[in-house]
């Protein structure tokens, strides 16, 4: 018995894709290094009619802003996309083609973001979640927490779904709210992509109790003058001690 298997031949594994990783904001070059005496372009990724930038023999042109070729390197072969300020909307596939036929497939990542954040007992928590994409938070316990780490909420479009810990405490608007939170809150909250598996934002969350705060108050409000004197004072004393130390 034969079996005949069809392949798409416009199919390409993730693994296979080479990717680019960028900063946010950052300029970005989409490689791909080809002959093509036709018309270049590129596409999005499955949106292979609107195009973002393309070259021929002639000139090369930018069809949306922020997208750009060469027309100097395209004559060299140096097909190349330059993204010019790589943001969380830009992430994903892109393809560059030669006259409709598939020449170079690549795709953007961002690198993700982190934050520190130390705030009080009893305080909220905000996490910015950065893109529109359903995203998961997930902890990670560090020190003394000791709430148990994993997945906490998921963020689709208005919907926000939570663990039932984190249900009467969180709320949604723009960003994830997480009321009154206790020093057992301390740890890394991580804010992952579901469709895409990236990490977009990690936090990294201290919170302090009602005795760390107030003896952090309480050094950081000591004039610089008392230190001055306190020292002057431990000076004099040392002093007198070894005069009379010295008449013995």
């Amino acid at each position: 018995m034969l079996l005949f298997l069809c392949v798409n031949p416009s199919f390409r594994s993730e693994s296979a894709v080479p990717s680019v990783k960028v900063n946010l904001h950052d300029s970005a070059t989409l490689p791909c290094s080809e002959r093509c005496s036709g018309l270049v372009r590129w596409t999005v990724f499955h949106k292979s009619t609107d195009a973002l930038a393309e070259c021929d023999q002639t000139s090369c042109r930018s069809v949306k802003e922020g997208y750009q070729m060469i027309h100097d390197q395209y004559l060299k072969g140096n097909l190349s996309l330059i993204i010019t300020d790589a943001d969380f909307t830009k992430r994903g596939w892109y393809t560059c083609d030669c006259d409709g036929k598939d020449l170079c497939d690549v795709k953007l990542q961002i690198n993700p973001l982190s934050s520190s954040v130390q705030i009080k007992a009893g305080e909220n928590l905000i996490l910015d979640l950065d893109v529109s994409d359903p995203v998961e938070v997930i902890y990670n316990s560090t020190g003394a927490a000791n709430r148990p780490s994993g997945h906490i909420c998921t963020v689709d479009g208005h919907s926000l779904q939570c663990k039932s810990d984190y249900t009467q405490r969180a709320s949604l608007t723009a960003v994830v709210k997480l009321r009154g939170v206790t020093p057992s809150d301390s740890g890394v909250y991580t804010i992952r992509d579901t469709i895409n598996k990236e990490v977009i934002h990690v936090y990294t969350v201290t919170v302090q109790d009602d005795q760390q705060s107030l003896d952090s108050d309480l050094s950081s409000d000591v004039p610089v003058w008392k230190l001055v004197l306190s020292n002057f004072a431990l000076v004099a004393g040392l002093a007198a001690l070894l005069t009379e130390l010295w008449w013995c």
